[in-house]
């Protein structure tokens, strides 16, 4: 039978390939430097392989065959962690540890209201918060960084599986001069021709922005493209972008219930059409074993919000 490497070992390796320094990746692993590096020089010995090409200097650059084994790593470590959450999870569910992820356009509307609702449903789960972009959270996920996301669907959540919770109508964000402000709600097709303020790059609102202004023709006949000259790190600073007159914008109801707008000169009108609302949902691993204490939380938390469809949990990927 071949030696088969040490969860030591792959931790090292894991951690190596994600952080691409050693001195990173020696603190992430709670290790000297030297430790480490005598770890993965043993990895290599008894695999007969070479994981890291040393000819490029002090660079950490893996060969083909040491990404692979990184990938295969990965898999193999989150499996073997996957054999004590079992058996924890079968004994006390609900208890320990849980690592939420949550995205900026959620996370300070909805988190207060969660912790909340955690202590007092379930007091023996500790609950730590992460708050990232939908990308940068999805890859956490991926390699076991994280245990479940709170996400805005639709988005590109390939290889999780997903509960749909409530979803979060959109609302138009305005100067009360504005032209639109007379309406009592916005159609989607009149946003085409609009200045819009958009989130940067990163965040899934901004493509959802821009999926809802490809609606209708734009005002300089590109279809699917709508003028936008200034774009936000936060709700809070698109909505003083709004007020300063500098574009318009779409805000999730949920924003605007949490108070975002207020004592602020701008006007909010609700968005008609399809896609007109978001959904809020949760996302896992698929096959974790923790799924049973997720499929709870889902419970508990879908009733801080009025759900509007039916519930379904699904596996995207």
């Amino acid at each position: 039978m071949l030696p088969l490497p040490s969860a030591q070992q792959l931790r090292y390796l894991i951690a190596l390939s994600e952080l691409r320094h050693f001195g990173r990746a020696a603190a992430a692993c709670a290790v000297t430097q030297s430790t480490l590096s005598a770890g993965i020089m043993a990895l290599e010995r008894q695999l007969d392989a070479t994981l890291l090409d040393r000819t490029v200097g002090k660079k950490v650059v893996f060969t083909p065959l040491g990404h692979e084994i990184a990938l295969r790593a990965r898999q193999a470590l989150l499996a073997l962690e996957a054999v004590p959450q079992i058996a924890a999870a079968a004994r006390t569910p609900l208890t320990g540890p849980m690592r939420l992820g949550i995205i900026p356009t959620i996370g300070p509307f909805l988190i207060p209201q969660a912790v909340t609702t955690v202590r007092e449903h379930f007091p023996r789960l500790s609950l730590s918060i992460t708050e990232d972009t939908t990308e940068h959270l999805l890859e956490k996920l991926s390699l076991g960084q994280l245990d479940m996301l709170v996400l805005a669907m639709p988005c590109l959540c390939d290889g999780t599986e997903t509960h749909p919770l409530w979803q979060d109508p959109f609302h138009v964000i305005m100067p009360p001069g504005h032209p639109l402000a007379a309406l009592q709600a916005v159609p989607v097709e009149q946003l085409s021709a609009q200045s819009m303020v958009l989130m940067e790059d990163g965040h899934c609102l901004r493509e959802q922005t821009l999926a809802i202004c490809r609606q209708g023709p734009s005002r300089n006949g590109s279809e699917g493209e709508s003028d936008a000259t200034f774009t936000a790190m936060s709700l809070h600073s698109m909505a003083e972008m709004v007020e300063l007159g500098l574009g318009i914008a779409i805000m999730p109801a949920m924003a605007i219930d949490g108070g975002i707008l207020q004592g602020r000169r701008i006007v909010s009108k609700p968005l008609t059409g399809a896609p007109a609302s978001r959904t809020i949902g949760l996302a896992w691993r698929p096959r974790s074993p923790r799924a049973s204490d997720f499929r709870a939380l889902a419970d508990t938390l879908g009733t801080l919000a009025r759900p509007q469809t039916p519930q379904t949990t699904k596996k995207t990927g």
